[in-house]
Protein backbone atom coordinates (compact mmCIF):
# COMPACT_ATOMS: atom_id res chain seq x y z
CA UNK A 1 0.00 0.00 0.00
CA UNK A 2 1.45 3.39 -0.96
CA UNK A 3 1.97 6.14 1.60
CA UNK A 4 2.14 9.88 0.92
CA UNK A 5 4.22 12.72 2.33
CA UNK A 6 3.57 16.45 2.07
CA UNK A 7 3.98 18.16 -1.31
CA UNK A 8 7.50 18.45 -2.71
CA UNK A 9 7.55 22.24 -3.26
CA UNK A 10 11.06 22.62 -4.66
CA UNK A 11 10.28 25.37 -7.18
CA UNK A 12 7.85 28.16 -7.97
CA UNK A 13 5.86 25.76 -10.17
CA UNK A 14 4.31 22.47 -9.16
CA UNK A 15 5.81 19.53 -11.10
CA UNK A 16 2.60 18.88 -13.05
CA UNK A 17 2.20 22.55 -14.05
CA UNK A 18 5.84 22.64 -15.16
CA UNK A 19 5.23 19.60 -17.39
CA UNK A 20 2.12 21.22 -18.85
CA UNK A 21 3.93 24.45 -19.75
CA UNK A 22 6.85 22.58 -21.30
CA UNK A 23 4.45 20.34 -23.24
CA UNK A 24 2.63 23.42 -24.55
CA UNK A 25 5.89 24.93 -25.79
CA UNK A 26 7.05 21.66 -27.34
CA UNK A 27 3.67 21.30 -29.07
CA UNK A 28 4.46 24.53 -30.91
CA UNK A 29 7.64 22.88 -32.20
CA UNK A 30 5.61 20.26 -34.05
CA UNK A 31 6.01 19.72 -37.78
CA UNK A 32 2.65 21.34 -38.59
CA UNK A 33 4.58 24.37 -39.84
CA UNK A 34 6.10 22.16 -42.54
CA UNK A 35 2.98 22.94 -44.58
CA UNK A 36 3.76 26.66 -44.37
CA UNK A 37 7.40 25.97 -45.18
CA UNK A 38 6.29 24.20 -48.36
CA UNK A 39 4.10 27.19 -49.34
CA UNK A 40 6.98 29.59 -48.67
CA UNK A 41 9.56 27.62 -50.67
CA UNK A 42 7.22 27.28 -53.66
CA UNK A 43 6.65 31.03 -53.48
CA UNK A 44 10.42 31.58 -53.65
CA UNK A 45 10.61 29.55 -56.84
CA UNK A 46 11.43 26.04 -55.62
CA UNK A 47 9.98 23.23 -57.70
CA UNK A 48 7.70 20.67 -56.09
CA UNK A 49 10.21 17.82 -56.20
CA UNK A 50 12.82 19.75 -54.19
CA UNK A 51 10.16 20.85 -51.69
CA UNK A 52 9.08 17.21 -51.33
CA UNK A 53 12.67 16.08 -50.74
CA UNK A 54 13.24 18.81 -48.16
CA UNK A 55 10.09 18.08 -46.19
CA UNK A 56 10.68 14.31 -46.33
CA UNK A 57 14.27 14.39 -45.08
CA UNK A 58 13.24 15.15 -41.51
CA UNK A 59 10.85 12.19 -41.49
CA UNK A 60 13.34 9.79 -43.06
CA UNK A 61 16.04 10.83 -40.58
CA UNK A 62 13.68 10.41 -37.63
CA UNK A 63 12.77 6.91 -38.86
CA UNK A 64 16.39 5.85 -38.45
CA UNK A 65 17.20 7.80 -35.29
CA UNK A 66 14.10 7.29 -33.10
CA UNK A 67 14.82 3.75 -31.83
CA UNK A 68 18.43 4.67 -31.13
CA UNK A 69 17.34 7.90 -29.42
CA UNK A 70 14.90 5.99 -27.23
CA UNK A 71 17.57 3.44 -26.33
CA UNK A 72 19.99 6.23 -25.44
CA UNK A 73 17.38 7.96 -23.25
CA UNK A 74 16.78 4.63 -21.50
CA UNK A 75 20.45 3.97 -20.78
CA UNK A 76 21.78 7.43 -19.99
CA UNK A 77 22.78 8.43 -16.47
CA UNK A 78 22.96 12.10 -17.49
CA UNK A 79 20.30 14.68 -16.70
CA UNK A 80 17.59 14.21 -19.33
CA UNK A 81 16.43 17.79 -18.86
CA UNK A 82 19.65 19.11 -20.40
CA UNK A 83 19.16 17.01 -23.51
CA UNK A 84 15.53 18.06 -23.77
CA UNK A 85 16.63 21.71 -23.80
CA UNK A 86 19.44 21.11 -26.29
CA UNK A 87 17.16 19.11 -28.59
CA UNK A 88 14.53 21.87 -28.49
CA UNK A 89 17.03 24.58 -29.36
CA UNK A 90 18.61 22.64 -32.22
CA UNK A 91 15.20 21.71 -33.61
CA UNK A 92 14.10 25.34 -33.58
CA UNK A 93 17.39 26.59 -35.04
CA UNK A 94 17.18 24.05 -37.86
CA UNK A 95 13.55 24.90 -38.64
CA UNK A 96 14.36 28.64 -38.61
CA UNK A 97 17.12 28.21 -41.21
CA UNK A 98 14.43 28.65 -43.85
CA UNK A 99 14.68 32.41 -43.12
CA UNK A 100 18.09 32.33 -44.86
CA UNK A 101 16.79 30.93 -48.15
CA UNK A 102 17.13 33.39 -51.03
CA UNK A 103 14.77 34.07 -53.92
CA UNK A 104 14.91 31.45 -56.68
CA UNK A 105 15.36 27.69 -56.80
CA UNK A 106 18.52 27.91 -54.65
CA UNK A 107 19.97 26.99 -51.26
CA UNK A 108 18.90 23.35 -51.49
CA UNK A 109 21.77 21.98 -49.40
CA UNK A 110 21.11 24.48 -46.59
CA UNK A 111 17.55 23.22 -46.16
CA UNK A 112 18.42 19.56 -46.81
CA UNK A 113 21.14 19.58 -44.12
CA UNK A 114 19.06 21.48 -41.57
CA UNK A 115 16.13 19.11 -42.12
CA UNK A 116 18.41 16.16 -41.34
CA UNK A 117 19.57 17.94 -38.17
CA UNK A 118 15.94 18.65 -37.28
CA UNK A 119 15.10 14.97 -37.74
CA UNK A 120 17.93 13.92 -35.41
CA UNK A 121 17.30 16.40 -32.62
CA UNK A 122 13.50 16.19 -32.66
CA UNK A 123 13.81 12.41 -32.16
CA UNK A 124 15.05 13.05 -28.61
CA UNK A 125 12.24 15.37 -27.53
CA UNK A 126 9.46 12.79 -27.15
CA UNK A 127 11.57 10.14 -25.34
CA UNK A 128 13.07 12.71 -22.96
CA UNK A 129 9.68 14.14 -22.01
CA UNK A 130 8.12 10.68 -21.59
CA UNK A 131 11.07 9.44 -19.51
CA UNK A 132 10.97 12.51 -17.25
CA UNK A 133 7.22 12.04 -16.78
CA UNK A 134 7.61 8.37 -15.84
CA UNK A 135 10.64 9.04 -13.63
CA UNK A 136 8.76 11.73 -11.71
CA UNK A 137 5.24 10.34 -11.37
CA UNK A 138 5.89 6.60 -11.62
CA UNK A 139 3.60 3.94 -13.13
CA UNK A 140 0.58 4.85 -10.96
CA UNK A 141 0.21 8.43 -12.22
CA UNK A 142 1.98 8.20 -15.58
CA UNK A 143 -1.25 7.80 -17.58
CA UNK A 144 -2.98 10.86 -16.12
CA UNK A 145 0.04 13.17 -16.36
CA UNK A 146 0.97 11.94 -19.84
CA UNK A 147 -2.60 12.62 -20.97
CA UNK A 148 -2.31 16.18 -19.64
CA UNK A 149 1.04 16.58 -21.42
CA UNK A 150 -0.48 15.43 -24.71
CA UNK A 151 -3.50 17.69 -24.20
CA UNK A 152 -1.34 20.77 -23.74
CA UNK A 153 0.89 19.67 -26.61
CA UNK A 154 -2.15 19.75 -28.88
CA UNK A 155 -3.12 23.17 -27.52
CA UNK A 156 0.42 24.36 -28.28
CA UNK A 157 0.10 23.06 -31.83
CA UNK A 158 -3.18 24.96 -32.20
CA UNK A 159 -1.54 28.16 -30.97
CA UNK A 160 1.39 27.69 -33.37
CA UNK A 161 -0.91 27.05 -36.35
CA UNK A 162 -3.08 30.08 -35.54
CA UNK A 163 -0.10 32.41 -35.09
CA UNK A 164 1.66 31.09 -38.19
CA UNK A 165 -1.55 31.30 -40.21
CA UNK A 166 -2.17 34.89 -39.14
CA UNK A 167 1.39 35.92 -40.03
CA UNK A 168 1.27 34.01 -43.32
CA UNK A 169 -2.08 35.43 -44.41
CA UNK A 170 -1.22 39.01 -43.39
CA UNK A 171 2.26 39.05 -44.95
CA UNK A 172 1.45 36.89 -48.00
CA UNK A 173 3.41 36.12 -50.16
CA UNK A 174 6.34 37.04 -47.86
CA UNK A 175 5.36 34.69 -45.04
CA UNK A 176 8.80 33.91 -43.63
CA UNK A 177 8.28 35.69 -40.32
CA UNK A 178 5.65 33.15 -39.29
CA UNK A 179 8.55 30.76 -38.61
CA UNK A 180 9.70 32.93 -35.68
CA UNK A 181 6.97 31.12 -33.72
CA UNK A 182 9.24 28.08 -33.64
CA UNK A 183 12.17 29.98 -32.13
CA UNK A 184 10.01 31.60 -29.46
CA UNK A 185 8.57 28.20 -28.54
CA UNK A 186 12.03 26.69 -28.09
CA UNK A 187 13.13 29.51 -25.78
CA UNK A 188 9.95 29.10 -23.75
CA UNK A 189 10.54 25.34 -23.45
CA UNK A 190 14.16 25.78 -22.36
CA UNK A 191 13.22 28.29 -19.68
CA UNK A 192 10.57 26.07 -18.08
CA UNK A 193 12.50 22.77 -18.42
CA UNK A 194 14.55 23.85 -15.38
CA UNK A 195 11.40 23.51 -13.25
CA UNK A 196 10.94 19.82 -14.15
CA UNK A 197 12.08 17.28 -11.52
CA UNK A 198 14.78 14.86 -12.64
CA UNK A 199 12.97 12.01 -10.84
CA UNK A 200 14.20 8.43 -10.49
CA UNK A 201 16.45 7.74 -13.51
CA UNK A 202 15.80 3.99 -13.49
CA UNK A 203 12.06 4.42 -13.08
CA UNK A 204 12.19 6.67 -16.14
CA UNK A 205 13.10 3.68 -18.28
CA UNK A 206 10.35 1.46 -16.90
CA UNK A 207 11.85 -0.17 -13.81
CA UNK A 208 10.10 -0.42 -10.45
CA UNK A 209 10.96 2.60 -8.28
CA UNK A 210 10.93 3.49 -4.61
CA UNK A 211 9.16 6.85 -4.56
CA UNK A 212 7.24 9.07 -6.99
CA UNK A 213 5.05 12.15 -6.96
CA UNK A 214 1.30 12.17 -7.38
CA UNK A 215 -0.51 14.80 -9.47
CA UNK A 216 -0.69 17.21 -6.52
CA UNK A 217 3.06 16.97 -5.91
CA UNK A 218 2.86 14.74 -2.82
CA UNK A 219 5.69 12.28 -2.35
CA UNK A 220 4.35 8.74 -2.69
CA UNK A 221 6.28 5.69 -1.49
CA UNK A 222 5.60 2.93 -4.01
CA UNK A 223 6.83 -0.23 -2.32
CA UNK A 224 9.50 -1.43 0.08
CA UNK A 225 13.08 -0.66 -0.93
CA UNK A 226 13.93 -4.26 -1.73
CA UNK A 227 11.64 -4.28 -4.77
CA UNK A 228 14.15 -2.12 -6.60
CA UNK A 229 16.92 -4.68 -6.22
CA UNK A 230 16.95 -7.18 -9.02
CA UNK A 231 19.68 -9.64 -8.23
CA UNK A 232 20.07 -8.78 -4.58
CA UNK A 233 23.08 -6.50 -5.11
CA UNK A 234 23.93 -3.36 -7.03
CA UNK A 235 21.81 -0.26 -7.56
CA UNK A 236 21.19 -0.60 -11.30
CA UNK A 237 18.57 -3.17 -12.33
CA UNK A 238 19.27 -5.45 -15.27
CA UNK A 239 17.21 -4.73 -18.36
CA UNK A 240 15.45 -7.41 -20.35
CA UNK A 241 16.98 -8.26 -23.71
CA UNK A 242 15.82 -6.39 -26.79
CA UNK A 243 14.59 -9.61 -28.37
CA UNK A 244 12.36 -10.48 -25.42
CA UNK A 245 10.61 -7.09 -25.64
CA UNK A 246 10.53 -6.68 -29.43
CA UNK A 247 9.31 -10.22 -30.11
CA UNK A 248 6.38 -9.95 -27.71
CA UNK A 249 3.17 -10.37 -29.73
CA UNK A 250 1.82 -7.12 -28.26
CA UNK A 251 4.86 -5.19 -29.48
CA UNK A 252 4.57 -6.75 -32.95
CA UNK A 253 0.85 -6.02 -33.22
CA UNK A 254 1.31 -2.41 -32.07
CA UNK A 255 4.06 -1.81 -34.65
CA UNK A 256 2.06 -3.36 -37.50
CA UNK A 257 -1.19 -1.66 -36.53
CA UNK A 258 0.46 1.74 -36.30
CA UNK A 259 2.29 1.24 -39.59
CA UNK A 260 -0.85 0.46 -41.58
CA UNK A 261 -2.92 3.13 -39.83
CA UNK A 262 -0.43 5.86 -40.77
CA UNK A 263 0.12 4.30 -44.22
CA UNK A 264 -3.59 4.82 -44.86
CA UNK A 265 -3.92 8.12 -42.97
CA UNK A 266 -1.00 10.46 -43.69
CA UNK A 267 -1.77 11.15 -47.35
CA UNK A 268 -5.40 12.02 -46.64
CA UNK A 269 -4.56 15.50 -45.29
CA UNK A 270 -2.47 16.25 -48.37
CA UNK A 271 -5.31 15.21 -50.66
CA UNK A 272 -7.78 17.19 -48.56
CA UNK A 273 -5.61 20.31 -48.84
CA UNK A 274 -5.39 19.87 -52.60
CA UNK A 275 -9.16 19.51 -52.88
CA UNK A 276 -9.84 22.57 -50.72
CA UNK A 277 -7.07 24.99 -51.61
CA UNK A 278 -6.11 24.71 -55.24
CA UNK A 279 -3.27 26.64 -56.90
CA UNK A 280 -2.97 30.01 -58.57
CA UNK A 281 -1.77 30.56 -62.12
CA UNK A 282 1.89 30.17 -61.06
CA UNK A 283 1.32 26.76 -59.47
CA UNK A 284 1.75 28.09 -55.94
CA UNK A 285 -1.02 27.66 -53.35
CA UNK A 286 -3.55 30.51 -53.47
CA UNK A 287 -3.65 33.07 -50.65
CA UNK A 288 -7.14 31.89 -49.80
CA UNK A 289 -5.75 28.38 -49.25
CA UNK A 290 -3.73 29.53 -46.23
CA UNK A 291 -6.67 29.99 -43.82
CA UNK A 292 -8.16 26.71 -45.06
CA UNK A 293 -4.90 24.85 -44.39
CA UNK A 294 -4.49 26.56 -41.01
CA UNK A 295 -8.13 25.80 -40.24
CA UNK A 296 -7.64 22.13 -41.07
CA UNK A 297 -4.67 21.93 -38.70
CA UNK A 298 -6.41 23.89 -35.93
CA UNK A 299 -9.66 21.92 -36.13
CA UNK A 300 -7.83 18.58 -36.04
CA UNK A 301 -5.64 19.67 -33.10
CA UNK A 302 -8.64 20.97 -31.15
CA UNK A 303 -10.46 17.67 -31.61
CA UNK A 304 -7.26 15.83 -30.64
CA UNK A 305 -7.25 17.83 -27.42
CA UNK A 306 -10.90 16.95 -26.75
CA UNK A 307 -10.28 13.28 -27.61
CA UNK A 308 -7.26 13.23 -25.31
CA UNK A 309 -9.28 14.66 -22.43
CA UNK A 310 -12.21 12.30 -22.97
CA UNK A 311 -9.89 9.31 -23.40
CA UNK A 312 -8.15 10.19 -20.13
CA UNK A 313 -11.48 10.46 -18.30
CA UNK A 314 -12.62 7.11 -19.68
CA UNK A 315 -9.29 5.51 -18.71
CA UNK A 316 -9.74 6.74 -15.14
CA UNK A 317 -13.15 5.06 -15.14
CA UNK A 318 -11.57 1.73 -16.06
CA UNK A 319 -12.15 1.66 -19.84
CA UNK A 320 -9.42 -0.49 -21.41
CA UNK A 321 -6.76 0.44 -23.94
CA UNK A 322 -8.19 -1.72 -26.70
CA UNK A 323 -11.64 -0.11 -27.17
CA UNK A 324 -10.20 3.43 -27.07
CA UNK A 325 -7.43 2.67 -29.57
CA UNK A 326 -9.91 0.81 -31.77
CA UNK A 327 -12.23 3.84 -31.78
CA UNK A 328 -9.37 5.89 -33.18
CA UNK A 329 -8.72 3.32 -35.90
CA UNK A 330 -12.38 3.10 -36.94
CA UNK A 331 -12.58 6.86 -37.49
CA UNK A 332 -10.23 6.66 -40.51
CA UNK A 333 -12.35 4.66 -43.01
CA UNK A 334 -15.36 6.84 -42.12
CA UNK A 335 -13.29 9.96 -42.82
CA UNK A 336 -12.04 8.65 -46.17
CA UNK A 337 -15.57 7.71 -47.26
CA UNK A 338 -16.95 11.14 -46.32
CA UNK A 339 -14.23 13.00 -48.22
CA UNK A 340 -14.95 10.93 -51.33
CA UNK A 341 -18.70 11.53 -50.94
CA UNK A 342 -18.27 15.29 -50.29
CA UNK A 343 -15.43 16.01 -52.72
CA UNK A 344 -17.64 18.42 -54.71
CA UNK A 345 -19.81 19.62 -51.82
CA UNK A 346 -17.66 22.60 -50.82
CA UNK A 347 -14.76 23.48 -48.53
CA UNK A 348 -16.83 23.57 -45.34
CA UNK A 349 -17.93 19.96 -45.76
CA UNK A 350 -14.39 18.83 -46.51
CA UNK A 351 -13.00 20.80 -43.57
CA UNK A 352 -15.48 19.14 -41.20
CA UNK A 353 -13.90 15.74 -41.87
CA UNK A 354 -10.91 16.94 -39.84
CA UNK A 355 -13.06 16.23 -36.79
CA UNK A 356 -12.56 12.53 -37.51
CA UNK A 357 -8.84 13.09 -38.10
CA UNK A 358 -8.58 14.69 -34.68
CA UNK A 359 -10.55 11.85 -33.10
CA UNK A 360 -8.34 9.17 -34.63
CA UNK A 361 -5.03 10.90 -33.98
CA UNK A 362 -6.07 12.01 -30.49
CA UNK A 363 -7.12 8.59 -29.22
CA UNK A 364 -4.29 6.66 -30.89
CA UNK A 365 -1.74 9.24 -29.75
CA UNK A 366 -3.04 9.02 -26.17
CA UNK A 367 -3.16 5.24 -25.90
CA UNK A 368 0.17 4.64 -27.69
CA UNK A 369 2.42 5.53 -24.68
CA UNK A 370 0.00 3.74 -22.34
CA UNK A 371 0.38 0.54 -24.34
CA UNK A 372 4.16 0.84 -24.47
CA UNK A 373 4.37 1.50 -20.73
CA UNK A 374 2.15 -1.54 -20.08
CA UNK A 375 4.18 -3.80 -22.36
CA UNK A 376 7.61 -2.73 -21.08
CA UNK A 377 6.97 -2.14 -17.38
CA UNK A 378 9.78 -3.71 -15.37
CA UNK A 379 11.97 -4.42 -18.42
CA UNK A 380 13.92 -1.16 -18.65
CA UNK A 381 13.07 -0.83 -22.35
CA UNK A 382 10.25 1.75 -22.27
CA UNK A 383 11.81 4.43 -24.45
CA UNK A 384 13.45 2.12 -26.97
CA UNK A 385 10.06 0.52 -27.71
CA UNK A 386 8.53 4.00 -27.90
CA UNK A 387 11.19 4.82 -30.50
CA UNK A 388 10.68 1.59 -32.45
CA UNK A 389 6.91 2.00 -32.61
CA UNK A 390 7.27 5.68 -33.56
CA UNK A 391 9.60 4.66 -36.41
CA UNK A 392 7.07 2.13 -37.66
CA UNK A 393 4.34 4.78 -37.53
CA UNK A 394 6.60 7.28 -39.30
CA UNK A 395 7.55 4.78 -41.98
CA UNK A 396 3.88 4.22 -42.73
CA UNK A 397 3.27 7.98 -42.97
CA UNK A 398 6.27 8.52 -45.25
CA UNK A 399 5.24 5.74 -47.62
CA UNK A 400 1.68 7.01 -47.53
CA UNK A 401 2.72 10.47 -48.73
CA UNK A 402 4.92 9.01 -51.47
CA UNK A 403 2.53 6.41 -52.88
CA UNK A 404 -0.57 8.51 -52.22
CA UNK A 405 0.73 11.44 -54.24
CA UNK A 406 1.94 9.05 -56.95
CA UNK A 407 -1.61 7.75 -57.28
CA UNK A 408 -2.97 11.33 -57.32
CA UNK A 409 -0.60 12.25 -60.15
CA UNK A 410 -1.54 9.24 -62.29
CA UNK A 411 -5.13 8.40 -61.34
CA UNK A 412 -6.57 11.36 -59.43
CA UNK A 413 -7.65 12.28 -55.91
CA UNK A 414 -10.55 9.86 -55.65
CA UNK A 415 -8.34 6.89 -56.52
CA UNK A 416 -5.84 7.91 -53.85
CA UNK A 417 -8.57 8.28 -51.22
CA UNK A 418 -10.09 4.94 -52.25
CA UNK A 419 -6.72 3.30 -51.70
CA UNK A 420 -6.50 4.84 -48.22
CA UNK A 421 -10.05 3.66 -47.49
CA UNK A 422 -9.21 0.06 -48.40
CA UNK A 423 -5.92 0.04 -46.45
CA UNK A 424 -7.62 1.56 -43.38
CA UNK A 425 -9.38 -1.74 -42.64
CA UNK A 426 -6.05 -3.59 -42.20
CA UNK A 427 -5.10 -1.97 -38.85
CA UNK A 428 -8.62 -2.57 -37.55
CA UNK A 429 -8.31 -6.26 -38.36
CA UNK A 430 -4.82 -6.52 -36.86
CA UNK A 431 -5.77 -4.82 -33.61
CA UNK A 432 -8.60 -7.24 -32.96
CA UNK A 433 -5.83 -9.71 -31.98
CA UNK A 434 -4.24 -7.31 -29.45
CA UNK A 435 -4.67 -8.49 -25.84
CA UNK A 436 -5.98 -5.95 -23.33
CA UNK A 437 -3.02 -4.52 -21.35
CA UNK A 438 -4.84 -2.43 -18.74
CA UNK A 439 -3.62 -3.59 -15.31
CA UNK A 440 -0.50 -5.32 -16.63
CA UNK A 441 1.81 -3.00 -14.69
CA UNK A 442 0.09 -3.92 -11.43
CA UNK A 443 0.21 -7.63 -12.32
CA UNK A 444 3.92 -7.42 -13.05
CA UNK A 445 4.55 -5.48 -9.84
CA UNK A 446 2.71 -8.06 -7.73
CA UNK A 447 4.72 -10.95 -9.22
CA UNK A 448 8.05 -9.13 -8.98
CA UNK A 449 10.53 -10.28 -6.32
CA UNK A 450 14.13 -9.44 -5.54
CA UNK A 451 15.22 -12.93 -6.60
CA UNK A 452 13.68 -12.80 -10.09
CA UNK A 453 15.56 -11.75 -13.18
CA UNK A 454 13.46 -9.23 -15.16
CA UNK A 455 13.57 -11.31 -18.35
CA UNK A 456 12.18 -14.35 -16.54
CA UNK A 457 9.41 -12.34 -14.92
CA UNK A 458 8.62 -10.63 -18.23
CA UNK A 459 8.29 -13.96 -20.02
CA UNK A 460 5.72 -15.10 -17.46
CA UNK A 461 3.72 -11.95 -18.22
CA UNK A 462 3.59 -12.59 -21.98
Amino acid sequence: MSTKSPPATLSMLSPKIAFLVVSFALGELGDGLNIFQGIYLVGLGWNESNVGIALSLMGFTALIIQPWAGDWVDKTTLDRRIFLSVASLFTAASASAILLVREGNNDHMLIFITKVIEGVTSSFIGPCLAALTLSTFGPNHFDAVMASNLLFGHIGSVAAAILAGLFAFTLYPDIKYCFLVVGASALMACFFVQFLPVGDQNMGRGFVGKIALDEQGHIERLESDETTEVAGNGSTPQAASYWVVFSDIKSVLLCLTGFFFHFANANVLLVLGELMGGDDETGAPRRSAIPLIAGAIVLAQLIMAVATYVGDRLTLRGVGRKPLFMAGLVSLPIRCALIIFWKDAGDSYLLSTQILDGLGAGLSGLIHPYLVADITFGTGRFNVLMGLTASCFGLGATLSNFFGQLVVENFGHVASLTGSLCISFIPILLFTFMPETLGQRTLYHNRYSSQDEPQAVYRTMT
